[in-house]
């Protein structure tokens, strides 16, 4: 390149505001409802097909360790949208707002601020008064829970899923050239559909997907680990096990709820498929960075139980990529421990934005990481007996959760017992490491505020 050609590239640069090599991405945030960390194909998972997903982490990066602090679809969405924990943000259940204040500290509003162009497809899940005035783009059904099946002006039926494929394409024809733009997509699968009994309705075209697998039952699914929790937990009341005895309390309903699931979440990985031909076409793919999570895990009958809330594994642990076709850390995975609460500085430090104080997460791909190596869990929505409130402290190796209507203690060493098949916080053996997560359990507790 001759001197005349660098000095014409350098004016040019200058005429456009900044140079191409800093030019802002594109960022996409993809959120799927309900979905446990293992129900991916490339963690291992040798029933489930998802490919699209699959091919994401493996040119991206794929987080092995990755939690949610609060494992219920409201607190956690304002969690991620914040950067906060409950215990900061303060919405404790489906029906509070953010205020003006916090909402404009969110990491979509942030971005729309700084000359984003933002949208929202899907479930938003905050609130009773969503803020569809304030985005670019809005395709979402107000109900904190939506429809599974919508009735189009037509007669015909759409599912959930595939509205918000069509969602996307429309947001991308009318804003995937105009960089930067910033769009999170909130899919409801593989949420159940609530009622009595919860369903999950499946698309016509996957309803034979899996019919000719049997998917083993978890270990944890015998009925003695039901058996073992107090009584104020082992009770029908309890909202886990009220929802687990028409799902699997048969090894028949086991194998027709954890299909259904997953051909929920194979629904997901098509739209993913669709999406990122759809960046290709439009000449956008090289400079977008699509991350990937679930809100909050799952439990299919580990435990004798259905859903999340509570501290297990199957509950608090979610899928998380993030895909950067501009880096080269293709296919990589990390053990450190990421959170929901990473998502929005994650986010905000990929557009080169100022990260706000009040935001407690970090950057998943700062060079320089700052130590964590526990996170504080909540969930206080409702209480005993439908769903015991419980706090504690999580580490790759060992947990402490408490009952705190109860105090009752759980300690589990997952370093030896990953399935969390033996609560020895009674043992003597394991004082010495009682005495001390109590006390981290206290000091994290207090720092999240």
């Amino acid at each position: 390149m001759n001197k005349l050609t660098i000095l014409g590239f350098l004016f040019l640069s200058f005429l456009l505001g900044k140079p191409a090599a800093a030019q802002s991405p594109n960022i996409i945030f993809l959120l799927t409802d309900d979905h446990r960390a293992d129900a991916l194909g490339v963690t291992g998972n040798k029933y489930i097909q998802t490919p699209n997903l699959d091919q994401l982490a493996n040119r991206g990066i794929r987080f092995k360790n990755a939690y949610v602090t609060t494992s219920i679809c409201s607190v956690s969405r304002a969690s991620i949208l914040s950067g906060q924990y409950m215990s900061r943000h303060k919405i404790d259940d489906f029906a509070q707002d953010f205020s003006p204040a916090a909402l404009a500290n969110t990491y979509p509003m942030l971005l729309k601020s700084k000359g984003y162009k933002i949208g929202f497809v899907g479930k938003y899940g905050v609130g009773d008064n969503p803020p569809d005035q304030e985005f670019d783009f809005w395709a979402c059904n107000r109900k904190g829970q939506p429809p599974y099946e919508y009735k189009r002006a037509d007669g015909s039926i759409i599912h959930h899923t595939d509205s918000v494929a069509n969602g996307i394409d429309q947001f991308l024809r009318k804003f995937g050239t105009q960089s930067p733009f910033c769009l999170s997509v909130s899919f409801k699968a593989p949420h159940e559909l609530d009622g009595s009994p919860p369903t999950y309705p499946v698309q016509e075209r996957f309803k034979d997907l899996y019919k000719n697998i049997s998917v083993p039952q978890p270990e944890t699914a015998d009925p003695s680990y039901w058996n073992a929790f107090p009584d104020f937990f082992r009770t029908d009341k309890n909202i886990a096990r009220e929802r687990w005895r028409p799902l699997f309390s048969t090894p028949e309903l086991h194998q027709q709820t954890v299909k259904d699931y997953f051909r929920l979440i194979t629904g997901v990985d098509e739209v993913v498929g669709k999406l990122r031909k759809q960046l290709e076409t439009l000449g956008v793919a090289d400079n977008t960075v699509i991350i990937f999570m679930g809100d909050n895990g799952f439990a299919l009958g580990e435990h004798g139980l259905e859903g999340k809330w509570f501290g297990f594994e199957e509950s608090i642990r979610v899928p998380m990529i993030i895909y950067d076709p501009r880096n080269g850390k293709s296919g990589s995975v990390e053990e450190r421990i990421a959170l929901n609460i990473d998502i929005a500085p994650t986010i905000l430090n990929l557009a080169k934005l100022p990260v706000p104080p009040q935001m407690q997460g970090i950057d998943l791909l700062a060079r320089k990481q700052g130590k964590r190596d526990a996170f504080f869990y909540e969930h206080t929505f409702m209480g005993s007996p439908r769903l015991p409130k419980i706090e504690g402290v999580v580490k790759k190796d060992i947990k402490y959760m408490q009952f705190t209507e109860h105090g009752y203690e759980q300690l589990y060493i997952l370093k030896n017992d990953p399935l969390e098949k033996q609560n020895v916080a009674a043992d003597p053996r394991y004082k010495k490491d009682l005495k001390k997560l109590r006390e981290q359990y206290a000091a994290l507790k207090e720092q999240a505020k």
